[in-house]
């Protein structure tokens, strides 16, 4: 199989882990059983044949530097698990559009517009020769996120959206796809284990076993600049959407619910805590509660998903299919074109793998 070239857009936490990750696991024999993945051999790619050609950020002091020292830049947090080595890549000088909010100037570090230009975004994606890129924008980049989805339709590259705002879920954007024969899988992607696939497997629990849910709620606290973002509730409107319909669509009726982050606590550092509360009765109209508490170090939590989402849309090239993967995004994502359980969502994965599901 050939290498999948993969570009990154914002070299924040995640990326730091996804290329941490593709680094620490390049060496392990098919055999083993890597925590995070669906398979070390996915579909006959590898994770070393993940090879990243071009990354974009705003940051000043990651822009022009190698990506494999730009991903233990300020204000990155994410635990360092893996030397990596020099990558030849150079970060290149993205545009901020609302991808930076007024709250996090300084802590991103963001260059100065009216002293810098930009790069031609489309024109660094070809030179690259980019298969796919891959969006870590922040929460609430409503305009920079279509930008890039645009530049990736322009130049002919699959389109992993990694972030909340609703492009492959958007019936619009996925023809634009589909018409120019790329993939694309999203939206917001699905933590290996994440308060969202947590909280989804407990209230399927009770709908399988008989409970009636009454309410629910899921509150999230962390230290990275994820949560500093989206401590300005305007900048995190679709994350709210995305994780309550992930929640949400496991229960065939409405309960009232409280889903997102609550708050930004800097001392966790890229730690993330969840507490979830789900209230329901069972026989004979009893009461039962359920609360639970999950930390994790956030962003190594996401990192081996993408993975396996990177190679499932080289696949999709390598196979001339384009428009939204309904089987990945619907595994990985939080807000994908199509919410189903995810244990159908895995074999549809392992079915598209096989060959026996196209999309």
């Amino acid at each position: 199989m050939s290498e999948i070239r993969a570009a990154i857009i914002g070299v924040g936490n995640c990326a730091s882990a996804l290329i941490q990750g593709v680094e620490y696991y390049k060496d392990v024999t098919e055999e083993v059983k890597v925590p995070g993945l669906m398979h070390v051999n996915f579909g006959g790619y590898h994770i070393r044949d993940i090879r990243f050609v071009a990354a974009f950020d705003v940051n000043r002091l990651k822009i022009g530097k190698d990506l494999s020292d730009a991903i233990f830049l300020e204000p990155n947090s994410c635990a360092k698990f893996a030397s990596v080595p020099k990558l030849g890549v150079k970060v290149s000088r993205g545009p901020i559009l609302d991808g930076v909010a007024t709250h996090t100037k300084e802590t991103f570090k963001a260059y100065n517009e009216k002293n810098r230009e930009s790069v031609n975004v489309a024109d660094v994606l070809r030179e690259a020769e980019a298969d796919v890129l891959v969006n870590f924008l922040p929460v609430g980049s409503h305009d920079a996120t279509r930008f890039y989805a645009q530049a990736a339709l322009d130049v002919g590259c699959a389109f992993v959206n990694c972030m909340p705002e609703f492009v492959v879920s958007d019936r619009a954007w996925g023809e634009r796809f589909k018409a120019k024969g790329l993939p694309a899988a999203g939206d917001d992607v699905k933590s290996q284990l994440g308060a969202t696939i947590l909280h989804r497997n407990l209230v399927r629990l009770c709908v399988d076993r008989g409970v009636e849910i009454e309410e629910t709620y899921q509150l999230n606290l962390g230290g990275n600049t994820d949560f500093q973002n989206m401590t300005v509730e305007e900048r995190l409107k679709t994350k709210r959407i995305s994780k309550t319909e992930a929640v949400t669509s496991m229960v065939p009726y409405d309960v009232p619910t409280r889903i997102g982050p609550s708050d930004y606590v800097p001392f966790l550092g890229d730690k993330k805590i969840c507490y979830i509360f789900i209230k329901g009765r069972k026989f004979g109209n009893m009461p039962v509660t359920i609360t639970g508490k999950l930390e994790v170090e956030d962003s190594p939590n996401s990192a081996g998903v993408v993975i396996d989402v990177v190679r499932a849309v080289k696949l999709a090239l390598d196979r001339g299919i384009g428009g939204p993967l309904i089987s990945v995004s619907s595994y990985a994502f939080k807000h994908p074109p199509v919410q189903v359980p995810d244990d159908v969502a895995r074999q549809w994965v392992e079915d598209f793998i096989a060959g026996k599901r196209e999309v």
